[in-house]
């Protein structure tokens, strides 16, 4: 039963009623389709939450993987100073400005601590909204890297359980991922590796055989297969789906051009994205398939994310 403060809430965040009441489907064909949340991304940090369920559930998008920065403070935007790229004449040449470091250093302290001491009551109010509005969190989005420490790497799965995430989703590294993987064994939690296109780095996730590296350490380890990305590295996505799509958490869609190439709307590049969800439909693979909206677009985010959604609608008709 919603109380009167309750139903006024929904009202301040400028929700239909009916979210409140009843999922919303985004399932096309046995599909099912939603939105990585970094699509959003122009959004400002105040109220980033209220305005990310607003736009989902005006285009019809019932699920989603959460980009962590959505649900931690809003960072402090650092100038580079005269010594880092776009530093003026010369740049690159001169030292880095201290006071500018020291302030990067600072923000990823605070960070750090926010992470170490909030409360997980935070993140279960967050799940709510999302629960509430008749969205499905499915992932959440926390990439560690070589600057988190163990306890930071433990608290994301803290924080994924408390959203009741099937999965972290992860941009990082083969040797980070070596540091996961006994958090990972012992939370019991899956971990998706997101894929790059950068192959020339042995570092990153972008060949299969990263990938399998990554599986090889942990049955929990999975894979997060950006389409897109695969493309540009060079590779054929519908192949790799049909062979691994027993260990693909969930797919990023967007179009790209081959070799390393732009962000493109969808339709204009190289990558099979109706072909891709044409073996998710045929094959009745439960992966679902989230935009992540990336392009040069020429109108609001939750207006190119509408166009892609649209595009992936009539891919599965």
């Amino acid at each position: 039963m919603f109380t009167r403060r309750d139903l006024g809430k929904i009202a301040l965040a400028a929700l239909p009623l009916r979210s409140a009441f009843a999922k919303i489907n985004s399932k096309i064909n046995g599909v099912q389709l939603g939105v990585q949340t970094y699509s959003f991304r122009d959004f400002p940090p105040e109220g980033i939450v209220d305005a990310v369920i607003k736009a989902m559930t005006d285009i019809g998008l019932g699920e989603c993987e959460v980009f962590a920065s959505q649900f931690e403070p809003a960072q402090p935007r650092i100038g580079r100073g005269p010594g880092g790229p776009g530093g003026g004449k010369g740049r690159g040449t001169q030292p880095p400005d201290p006071a500018v470091v020291a302030a990067r250093e600072k923000a990823r302290a605070d960070l750090r601590d926010w992470r170490l001491t909030v409360s997980m009551d935070h993140f279960k109010a967050l799940k709510k909204k999302f629960d509430d509005a008749g969205i499905n969190i499915y992932a959440y989005n926390y990439s560690f890297n070589n600057g988190f420490t163990d306890d930071e790497i433990e608290r994301g799965f803290e924080m994924a359980k408390a959203l009741g995430v099937r999965a972290i989703t992860a941009s990082t590294t083969v040797s980070v991922a070596k540091r996961v993987a006994p958090f990972a064994e012992k939370h019991k939690m899956i971990v998706a590796m997101h894929g790059h296109d950068n192959i020339k780095d042995p570092e990153q996730f972008a060949k299969p055989e990263s990938f399998q590296a990554a599986m090889d350490m942990s049955k929990y380890f999975w894979v997060n297969l950006d389409i897109g990305h695969f493309t540009s590295a060079g590779y054929d996505p519908v192949a790799y789906i049909a062979e691994h799509h027993a260990r693909i958490s969930n797919l990023h869609l967007k179009d790209k051009k081959k070799d390393q190439g732009e962000n493109m709307p969808w339709g204009q590049g190289d990558t099979p994205i109706k072909p891709v969800l044409t073996l998710l439909k045929e094959k009745k693979y439960p992966i679902p398939a989230y935009i992540e909206y990336e392009y040069r677009g020429t109108e609001s985010s939750p207006a190119e994310v509408k166009k892609c959604f649209e595009y992936a609608k009539a891919a599965l008709a």
